[in-house]
């Protein structure tokens, strides 16, 4: 048996300052339709993030504050790094999406045409198309707005979205499976998710590297690996599916939206 492995690892593209900011008009690239009247209620809505509308907002929120991303599996270190990520990761990847989340009971002078405040993020990853599965992940609530509606609305707000059927009203997209992952000490983070009709699953074990930066909220890794010296981590897996979705957890979610829960 003869067999040749001509494999070269590729080189990851270094983009230049206009590239990281997308094309213009700024292209999404998203595989499903985008339904504004399903990603909002009275108080909170999702919108697509845009790099050169709602980066600066964002990095000034969380660039100062390494805290925030305490239980990630990677960190940004500079505006550059981070909208590098999201082009090439995010908008070139047709079934991922980032959503900014605005809060519309809080004005922001500075940008009145967005009727509201930037008060999070929250998006749409590790799309299986043919399985109608996604995860909910890269949530990022800025500090001035934990404990308000913003955490609570922007899961259901999501999830509405990505489990709706196609032709209800308001109109999803109508997925059957929604994971969400968390470091297994993020009690906030699985609480959050719990609250919103999401059932615990179980553990994914050894699911990610941590960098340096994070290395002291992993366990030590295995000595002499490609990552010899790095610690490494375990995620907590939560879903909300179809059936779960039609069995009462819709109801839920719309009292949340509507402001009774």
């Amino acid at each position: 048996m003869v067999y040749v492995n001509n494999y070269v690892p590729p080189s990851e593209p270094v983009l230049s300052e206009s590239e990281i900011y997308g094309p213009t008009p700024y292209d999404i690239n998203f595989a499903y339709p985008v339904y504004e009247e399903t990603l909002q209620n009275a108080r909170t809505k999702l919108v697509p993030f845009i790099p050169s509308v709602h980066a600066e907002t964002y990095w000034n929120h969380v660039g100062p504050d390494p805290a925030t991303f305490r239980y990630y599996p990677f960190i940004f270190k500079t505006l550059h790094e981070y909208l590098t990520w999201l082009e090439l990761r995010i908008r070139r990847d047709p079934y991922s999406i980032l959503f900014a989340v605005i809060d519309k009971t809080r004005p922001d002078a500075k940008h009145p045409d967005w009727e509201g405040s930037l008060a999070s993020v929250i998006g749409m990853f590790n799309t299986s198309a043919p399985n109608l599965a996604t995860e909910a992940a890269y949530v990022v609530v800025f500090p001035e707005f934990r404990g308000t509606h913003i955490a609570k609305d922007m899961v259901g707000l999501l999830l509405r979205y990505l489990l709706q059927l196609p032709g209800a009203s308001p109109p999803g997209i109508g997925f059957r499976r929604v994971k969400w992952s968390a470091h297994p000490r993020n009690a906030a983070s699985i609480g959050l998710a719990e609250r919103m009709g999401l059932k615990r699953e179980g553990t994914n074990r050894w699911v990610w590297v941590l960098p340096d930066e994070l290395a002291k909220e992993g366990t030590p890794g295995r000595i002499g690996d490609a990552f010899s010296g790095k610690t490494g981590r375990d995620s907590t897996v939560l879903a909300l599916c179809w059936d779960d979705w039609e069995g009462g957890c819709k109801e839920r979610v719309q009292d949340i939206l509507g402001g009774s829960k």
